[in-house]
């Protein structure tokens, strides 16, 4: 199985740089064969993570070092850090595990560095810089704080922003998903920082190891990935102003909306309006400048990148896959099985060999139980005695007239009469909720009270015909006599006079 990185490269070859597939197998050193399933793949099938390599000791902790310097600058001098003190401070706040020398050298390395100077940059036509910022909002009437994906087209200063709950791997491809949708295209290439959703590890020679997930966005949409310098904000100067415009225009005063639905698509139209203002010392408007961005864009793909991040899960006793500290619920029928986890920005997808077994909405609590009822009624019905203490139906807004003919059922039948209410639930399966309560009512009103009957009025109106029960089933309903006509009963027809 080859890399994700090698499928980019082939592709790359034959699609952007024009070459036959015949000449990518020669250099590449592959198959025909091979080439052709690279070009028909964006990434390998059944592609899995390798273990990446431990980090180094200190490389996590020297943004802390190079913050702790920087508030130094602005603290009076004696009452600056010294090596020694940043070496306590790393070892008991961040259970830093390596000796002082090391934190000794790159201390001493720090401080002798002189203010930097910046050199004005030209930004071509067709390239882009992506980052995220945090904000507040009251969404659905709760105030909470949000994350917005932001991404700048730096030559025109054109913008698109939206909204999310967290800043997590999905929300990271759906942004530049969405993105690419509102611009009609893929950017040549596109200026990160140093994001854990990007990049798994920065080597010692300045190279980073992408992330699966990243390499997966960069083999389906063909840009080219640029990364700023760790903790150097103004290497992508665009984007983090853009972070701070959105904040202040977009997001001022604080936005109250119904859902993250409304505020995106407000925040989309407020990205379209700036369009007609004017950035910087350019006399055009950012609307005009843009005509040139977008003619340098890529086309996009006949199919877009599904958004989603994945992970192997497998399924407990209790009919649970575990997704970010949350538990949602399958079939029973899958239980113990191995299956595949895809978490969207707003649903979790389970998958088993393949094929869609479940999906729920996106929870992002902790410790949140998340079912579907009709998950466990396969097996309830089995164990009938579990129905009222079933945890997935305890909060299962039914109808009333559900629990009426369970009333029923069970004055009627006793315990058989619990087993047959698990029977008509069961219809929900496979029949819509309005159509199974329709049928649950007529049957109350007929006085049917029984599982084929609520069974024969539904599919009766799914098939739009008058439903024929069986009356033998129901000994305590009226019966209809109908015999056999014969021709004095014509006489009642007759006028008396006639007669």
């Amino acid at each position: 199985m080859f890399a994700v990185e090698v499928y980019a490269a082939v592709r790359d070859f034959v699609f952007i740089q024009g070459k036959s597939r015949r000449e990518a197998a020669r250099v590449f050193g592959l198959s025909r064969e091979t080439i052709a399933k690279m070009c028909r793949f964006s990434l390998p099938p059944g592609y899995t993570r390798t273990k990446p390599a431990e980090k180094p000791k200190l490389g996590p902790l020297l943004p802390v070092i190079d913050a702790i310097l920087e508030a130094d600058r602005g603290a009076p001098v004696k009452q600056r850090h010294t090596a020694k003190r940043i070496f306590e401070r790393l070892r008991d706040d961040h259970g830093f595990a390596g000796g002082y020398t090391v934190v000794k050298d790159y201390v001493r390395v720090g401080r002798a560095r002189g203010r930097e100077t910046f050199v004005p940059l030209a930004h071509p036509p067709g390239h882009a810089q992506v980052d995220f910022g945090e904000a507040i909002a009251v969404i659905g009437g709760v105030r909470q704080k949000i994350h917005f994906f932001c991404m700048d087209l730096p030559q025109s200063d054109a913008c698109f922003v939206k909204a999310y709950p967290r800043e997590t791997t999905e929300a990271f491809l759906d942004g530049h998903v969405s993105a690419f949708c509102f611009f009609d295209g893929v950017p040549l290439s596109i200026l990160y920082d140093n994001t854990r959703i990007a990049v798994a590890k920065i080597c010692g020679d300045g190279k980073r190891e992408r992330t699966r997930a990243f390499t997966e966005l960069v083999s389906h949409y063909l840009f080219r990935d640029r990364f700023g310098r760790p903790g150097k904000g103004n290497d992508k100067g665009k984007v983090e102003g853009l972070v701070k415009y959105a904040r202040s225009n977009f997001m001022t005063p604080i936005p109250v909306v119904a859902s993250f639905e409304a505020l995106n698509a407000r925040l989309a139209e407020q990205c379209r309006l700036r369009q007609g203002e004017r950035a910087g010392r350019h006399a055009g408007t950012i609307g005009e400048r843009l005509v040139a961005d977008l003619a340098g864009l890529r086309d996009l793909p006949a199919v877009p990148l599904e958004p989603c991040e994945k992970r192997s899960g497998r399924v407990s006793s209790t009919a649970l896959v575990r997704y970010r500290s949350n538990d949602y619920s399958v079939p029973t029928a899958y239980g113990f099985q191995d299956v595949m986890v895809k978490g969207f920005v707003d649903a979790v997808v389970i998958l088993c060999r393949g094929a869609e077994i479940a999906r729920h909405p996106r929870c992002y609590g902790e410790g949140v139980f998340v079912s579907n009822p009709l998950h466990y009624l396969a097996l309830i019905e089995t164990k009938p005695n579990a129905l009222d203490q079933a945890a997935a139906l305890q909060d299962w807004a039914l109808p009333e007239v559900f629990q009426h003919l369970r009333h029923l059922l069970e004055a009627r039948m006793g315990n058989r009469g619990k087993r047959e209410f698990i029977q008509v639930l069961r219809l929900l399966e496979a029949l819509p909720l309005e159509v199974v309560t329709f049928a649950v009512t007529e049957a109350i009103t007929l006085g049917a009270i029984g599982f084929d009957a609520v069974k024969l009025i539904a599919l009766a109106r799914i098939e739009r015909r008058p439903a024929r029960l069986d009356l033998s089933a129901y000994p305590h309903l009226p019966r209809t006599t109908v015999r056999t006509t014969s021709a004095a009963d014509y006489a009642v027809l007759l006028p008396e006079e006639a007669a």
